[in-house]
């Protein structure tokens, strides 16, 4: 089963492009089921859908929500589905099993001035410091995701037109604008800070760490986590809270859906409208709060 799955693996890589997150994620499901198919002395061919839905029972025990059990079942119908189409095996064993059922829940967001009091919380003058409002700056200004914002290049940004290229999931490339703030915070950095952090060391990235390489994922979340803290927000801040945020406040101030769809990379329309409710719920909470008549 280990050479299987490393051959969908590289098919996944190869074939269909997807990020290295997603394929971190898609690695792990199966080496769940896998281990899971070992334990009760299964083998790949004898697995029907009995095994199926005990496996489905055993991530339930093991405490998953319906959302991650609906993850792993999603990874484990493309495995099968992959495995038919190599011949490998002629029955599906995942066909007719339903995926469960997940209740939508709304991203957080934080308002207009709690960004404003993210954004201006850390010491301009010293280099780290002005390179993380920066990059707090252009993921709010651009919506990224965090492993878009690390692996951003020079090359990638065009201040002068107030554009970056993103290469988002899937390899997918596209272009987002940025705003005044986030353009004069990136030049600064490029031209001041960024040289000073680097020490004569080479570095194709715009926001570095160590030995020029990109920040990490997890050092940024810290990062984000420590200045709200800061800033007095008492709302659990992220940086994909960011995100959610940029989303949310361009819809509350007018954008169409479609340009939000296409700054945030979303290839499905769908994922994007989910931050119209969270407008629905910011107006009415405003109308609650300010209207005379409430």
């Amino acid at each position: 089963m280990d050479n299987l799955i490393e051959n969908y693996i590289d098919f996944l890589v190869i074939e269909k492009g997807l990020s290295h997150n997603s394929i971190e994620s898609y690695s792990s499901d199966l080496a769940d089921y896998g281990d899971f198919l070992e334990k009760n002395l299964i083998t790949m061919g004898r697995a029907d859908t009995t095994v199926i839905l005990a496996w489905l029972v055993h991530l339930t025990q093991k405490g998953l929500s319906s959302k991650s059990r609906a993850r792993h079942l999603i990874t484990i119908r493309g495995f099968y589905k992959y495995l038919i189409s190599e011949k490998h095996l002629s029955v599906n064993p995942v066909k007719d099993v339903d995926i469960p059922k997940i209740g939508q829940s709304l991203p957080k967001i934080m308002s207009v001035q709690e960004v404003e009091m993210l954004l201006n919380v850390g010491d301009l003058t010293k280099p780290k410091e002005l390179r993380n409002i920066a990059m707090m700056e252009i993921m709010y200004g651009a919506g990224l995701r965090v492993s878009e914002l690390i692996f951003l290049k020079l090359q990638d940004v065009n201040l002068d037109a107030g554009l970056l290229r993103v290469m988002g999931k899937g390899s997918k490339e596209r272009i987002v604008p940025i705003g005044t703030k986030a353009k004069a915070i990136t030049r600064e950095w490029i031209d001041t800070a960024r040289p000073l952090v680097l020490k004569n060391i080479p570095s194709h990235y715009l926001f570095v760490a160590r030995a020029g390489k990109p920040m990490t994922r997890q050092a940024f979340w810290k990062i984000t986590k420590k200045n709200a803290s800061l800033a007095g927000i008492s709302q659990n801040v992220t940086p994909h809270t960011l995100r959610h945020s940029f989303a949310t406040h361009l819809l509350e101030g007018g954008a169409d859906l479609r340009s939000v769809q296409t700054m945030l990379g979303h290839s499905d329309i769908s994922t994007t409208q989910i931050y119209t409710h969270i407008s629905k719920e910011y107006l009415i909470t405003m109308h609650q709060k300010y209207h005379p008549r409430n």
